[in-house]
């Protein structure tokens, strides 16, 4: 029997509408094999924690490029463990100062990208990260 494939929540948290980024994301995890939800752009904490519930996810990925990372990131993984506990992978990325990464892992974020990443880079390391 195949292995399921790792499904991915993408979500844009707060009043950031700047998606482009995003969906070259959402391709190449689509390209990768994993299955992608896209609960969209303007999300707040608690919408964005019922559609990592509701989907049943593996992975729930973030992205901020208004520099309100903080606190909504750290928020939306409060209520994703609250209700799903540790299993959920968290990953963040978008214009984020490397002062604060130390928060956000800390808030249980596994990895914060930034704007040039190769999207091989992130299909790696979700599949390493995560085991289906």
């Amino acid at each position: 029997m195949p292995e399921r494939p790792i499904k991915v929540l993408l979500a844009k948290p707060g009043l950031d509408g700047h998606s482009r980024g995003i969906y070259v994301i959402l391709d190449a995890l689509r390209d990768a094999g994993m299955e992608v939800v896209f609960a969209g752009i303007r999300r707040r904490p608690d919408e964005i924690a019922a559609a990592a519930v509701e989907e049943d996810v593996d992975v729930v990925g973030l992205s901020c490029l208004s520099g309100a990372h903080i606190p909504l990131f750290p928020e939306t993984a409060k209520l994703i463990r609250e209700q799903m506990g540790d299993d959920v992978l968290l990953i963040g990325g978008g214009i984020i100062p490397d002062e604060d990464h130390e928060e956000l892992t800390k808030a249980g974020f596994g990895i914060i990208y930034g704007p040039g990443t190769d999207t091989r880079e992130i299909v790696e390391f979700i599949k390493n990260e995560v085991k289906s």
